[in-house]
């Protein structure tokens, strides 16, 4: 018997060519590491369902799974062995006999609609299953566990088959439903009312579907929204509101009982994962403030990855939260039940299949917002570390198997973790073929959890349900009160009154301002709490159930807690600035001049109003620019209105005002998209004569010419004359005169000059160049001087230096050697890729790459790189009407494109200048064009797998 490893499902798949027999070797129970206190079994397994994207719970403890045995069908060609062609599934798994184990498994519904899911929730007798371009509504109306009704609840999300789209629906402690989506849009959304949502941006690709974004789209709000977003919605299908926008792909979020927002966000490099808290009204960074550009067209000059990646040193940015590194973050949870231990209580968990485990953070008040660097190893695979690999004999790491896509809480307070495994993680690949999965319970090791039996028919009953630790479960304890009305006030009061839990306490109020005038009252009197928390709960819930925001807001204006202080401001946002000046005055006498959360709430609060507060600002905290307490600074530079430029230019100039707050003010002058403000720029970098603001006002003349300032202000460049040779060497290879050999000695002349170079790739793309001559390019044209022009070639140009065939399951058995690889790396690959602290930005960071993806899939990325392709990395032909072309990856669009071109610099071309683009395939070269080896890509994965 001949033994084929093949990486499918959760783990290896052990084909034994004799008998056809297909056996899963995979991670058991006993191989997960967690807190000693804490126990794992396994709950259920394939057969039972498929590729568990997300879980929700039912108020019988049951579990609902959307599967995606369909994801990226379209990369399979029909060749897939594991299709369903009635489309995805929702499937019901139960632990019917209590023994800690998922013993009955049920099909709730199949539908093509369904492709590739990636949230669920059950509220109720409804199932919302969320599969762009739609969140559907699945209804179950005679409890046979068989959907009965459907209903397409919301539609026009984009994302179609792509993980960067729609989310899980959780219901918040007002009653409302949230969720998030991707940044694979357009997302053009009409709810039920009739208000439309409209938010795009640049992102393209990952699938063939996602290939029309549009930034700076406008809702019906007047605002731009732009990349992923978090959004809420009354049950009713009316009053979608968005929350936050700016994300990648925050793959879910939850809500607390007090009403935070929390979620986890993927990146686009190996470094840049975040955790956070998310704040109403918060613009999380990814793309510029309109989407039209990515975090590298942005990246100021030695500015890190991660503060350029979520655009942290812009004005009005939220903070990012934890930094989690290399990864992929899905699913998500917050524990509000005592039930694993007074310890956990509070904790969020945020799964991260990349990284093969499950953080679990703390969270801890910080200012205005919170400090997320408290987090532990909640549940791994690898002990101890996700920064260190085991290999077993074969360098296969089997502790990389566990992939959780999702974490929920059960009925009975231990927490579910799904489990899908696929040997690679990003960049949109499928690699699985058989769908196996796992969930994982977790529990405490001193008591035995049970799910309770709830009884909704009687007010204790509703009572224990709305204290369930299962977040959707508790609403329809909720909902069964509130049609009780001020009946249940008494009980509810209790709860307040009495619990030791504080998340109980939040739950009770929100409902009690649902339970008539004197439910308000009640909580109104809360207000005077000495708990920062009750008064922050109880402000909200007051905002969220009457007309009297502004009251409320008054009142609490001046508080002692920045957080309720921050709430306050970030109700201010849609009222005029006469509504709420004196209110946003004392939100600002009250700042403690740092906390980036309260600075960043006011510049929320006074969106669309800077110039009106500018006034008192200079008054209250000095006009005099040059006099700026750090306090002053940090608002103007927030808000730069303006009419500050005056004073905003005063600092930069002055040699009074040290280096980093000159340069500060300059920042904050380029975030003011006016003539005025390109012209101060301008002044600036004249009169400061050889001093380092000079090149940093001359950096943002030349970045803002081609967005904010474009047609105010304009570089003056010398216009290099095009090369008439150029022009000649086309008209004489494409004239049919011309000899043949006089041909090939004209090729082998462009081939060696770069813009020669540039000319036969543009022939290449027209096809106007082919056969012999075609094959002549090929071999002189990967010696051209410039290395933008020898990386493009690959495009469409085979180099014959290498004639290898790559066998992968060989390359697996083979040994790596670390220094020969770094010396192949630093030869071949350093120009484009960096590792470790050196090489070029031109390609993705390879540094961490062990954490995406093991080693088979990232021999497969270097033998197929047209593959699956990083966002911001997709090349593109631009041709000009003047008949050159450039070529490159497009960083920004608008008036200008923005473009890095394969040697690393950025260069932009007016939007007017282009007859055409065509996205082209990786520019990668092949390894046959690189002329490596099976054992030189070997060694070179050896030493990225070995970078400190």
């Amino acid at each position: 018997m001949k033994l084929q490893i093949s990486w499918c499902g959760l783990g290896i798949i052990f084909v034994l060519y004799s008998c056809q027999s297909i056996e899963p070797s995979t991670i058991g129970s006993e191989d997960l590491f967690l807190p000693e206190d804490l126990r794992v079994n396994l709950w259920a397994e394939s057969p039972m369902f498929y590729n568990p994207t997300a879980m929700d719970v039912d108020e019988k403890g049951r579990i609902y799974v959307s599967e995606a045995v369909n994801y990226r069908s379209f990369k399979h060609d029909g060749q897939n062995p594991f299709h369903h062609d009635a489309g995805d599934r929702i499937v019901i798994l139960e632990d019917s006999d209590g023994d800690g184990q998922a013993d009955q498994s049920k099909v709730f519904v199949q539908d093509k609609d369904l492709q590739a899911p990636v949230g669920i929730a059950v509220i109720g007798h409804r199932v919302i299953v969320s599969s762009a371009p739609s969140m559907i509504v699945y209804t179950d109306h005679d409890g046979d566990d068989v959907a009965d009704e459907k209903e397409v609840f919301l539609t026009g999300f984009g994302g179609y088959d792509h993980d960067h789209s729609l989310h899980s629906v959780v219901v918040g402690p007002d009653g409302q439903w949230y969720f998030n989506t991707g940044n694979a849009g357009p997302h053009m959304v009409k709810d039920k009312a009739g208000w439309t949502l409209r938010s795009g941006s640049i992102y393209n690709g990952g699938t063939p579907y996602n290939n029309s974004n549009t930034p700076g789209l406008v809702s019906d709000d007047g605002r731009i929204w732009t990349g992923g977003l978090a959004l809420r919605i009354s049950p009713d299908g009316k009053d979608l509101k968005v929350m936050a926008h700016n994300f990648r792909n925050a793959y879910e979020l939850t809500v607390d009982s007090y009403g935070n927002m929390w979620q986890n966000d993927n990146d686009d490099q190996v470094t840049a994962c975040r955790t956070s808290w998310l704040m109403e009204g918060g613009n999380a960074g990814y793309f510029s403030e309109d989407g039209s550009r990515n975090w590298r067209a942005d990246q100021r000059p030695n500015q890190s990855i991660f503060s350029a990646h979520w655009h942290q040193d812009d004005p009005g940015v939220m903070p990012a939260g934890d930094n989690s590194g290399a990864g992929a973050p899905t699913g998500v949870a917050l524990i509000e039940s005592d039930d694993l231990g007074e310890a956990y209580r509070g904790m969020f968990l945020s799964a991260d299949a990349g990284r093969n485990l499950v953080f679990g953070y703390r969270p801890k008040a910080d200012g205005g917002g919170f400090s997320m660097s408290d987090k532990i190893e909640f549940v791994t695979s690898v002990h101890q570390s996700t920064e260190e690999y085991r290999w077993n004999n074969m360098d296969i790491d089997s502790t990389k198997w566990f992939r959780p896509s999702d974490v929920v809480v059960g009925t009975d307070g231990a927490v579910y973790v799904a489990d899908w495994y696929d040997p690679i993680v990003g960049g949109h690949a499928m690699h699985d073929s058989l769908g196996y999965g796992r969930i994982y319970r977790i529990s405490p090791k001193d008591k035995i959890l049970k799910a309770p039996k709830l009884n909704f028919k009687t007010t204790k009953g509703q009572i224990q349900a709305l204290l369930n630790p299962a977040i959707n479960v508790r609403n329809k304890g909720f909902l069964a009160l509130l049609q009780q009305g001020e009946e249940v006030i008494p009980e509810v009061e209790s709860i307040i009154d009495h619990s030791d839990n504080p998340y109980h306490v939040g739950r009770a109020i929100w409902l009690m301002v649902q339970l008539g005038e004197k439910g308000i009252k009640k909580v109104e009197g809360l207000l005077n709490s000495e708990s920062d928390d009750i008064r922050l709960v109880v402000f909200r819930a007051l905002r969220s159930n009457n007309d009297n925001v502004l009251r409320y807001a008054g009142r609490l204006a001046g508080d002692k807690s920045p957080a309720v202080r921050r709430e306050v401001a970030l109700t201010m946002r849609d009222y005029s600035f006469a509504e709420i000046e004196g209110i946003i005055q004392k939100v600002i006498d009250g700042f403690d001049g740092e906390d980036p959360w309260s600075l960043t709430a006011i510049g929320i609060a006074l969106d669309g109003k800077e110039n009106e507060i500018y006034p008192y600002l200079t008054q209250q905290y000095g006009s005099d620019p040059l006099k700026w307490s750090n306090k002053m600074a940090n608002l103007v530079y927030c808000l730069h209105p303006e009419s500050a430029i005056t004073h905003l230019k005063q600092r930069v100039v002055s040699d009074l005002i040290e280096l980093e707050q000159r340069k500060r003010a300059c920042t904050a002058l380029a975030f003011i998209a006016t003539p005025e403000a390109a012209t101060a720029m301008l002044e600036i970098a004249k009169e400061v004569g050889n001093h380092p603001i000079q090149s940093w006002a001359g950096y943002w003349l030349q970045h803002r010419s081609t967005n904010d300032w474009a047609g105010y202000y304009q570089l003056k460049k010398e216009e290099k004359p095009r090369s008439s040779h150029v022009g000649v060497w086309r008209k004489e290879l494409l004239a049919g005169e011309t000899a043949f050999d006089t041909k090939i000695d004209l090729i082998k002349t462009m081939a060696s000059d770069k813009e020669g170079g540039q000319m036969l790739i543009n022939l290449a793309a027209e096809n106007l160049i082919t056969g012999s001559l075609r094959d002549t390019t090929a071999q002189y044209i990967f010696s051209n001087p410039d290395q933008g022009v020898r990386v493009l070639a690959s495009e469409y140009f085979v180099s014959k230096n290498g004639q290898h065939i790559y066998n992968i399951v060989q390359m697996m058995e083979m040994r790596g050697r670390k220094v020969e690889g770094g010396e192949i790396f630093r030869k071949r690959c350093q120009s484009c890729h960096k590792a470790g602290n050196e090489g070029g930005d031109i390609g993705p960071a390879l540094t961490d790459l062990k954490k995406k993806m093991d080693r088979r899939t990232a021999f497969d990325a270097i033998i197929h790189p047209e593959a699956d392709i990083v966002f911001g990395y997709e090349p593109w032909i631009i041709k000009l009407k003047n008949g050159e072309s450039k070529f490159g990856f497009i960083q920004g669009e608008g008036e200008y494109l923005s473009i890095k071109d394969g040697a690393g610099n950025i260069f932009s071309i007016h939007s007017s200048e282009v007859e055409s683009r065509t996205r082209g395939r990786s520019l990668m070269p092949s390894p046959q064009q690189l002329d490596l080896s099976e054992k030189d890509i070997v060694d070179v994965v050896s030493y990225l797998w070995n970078i400190p």
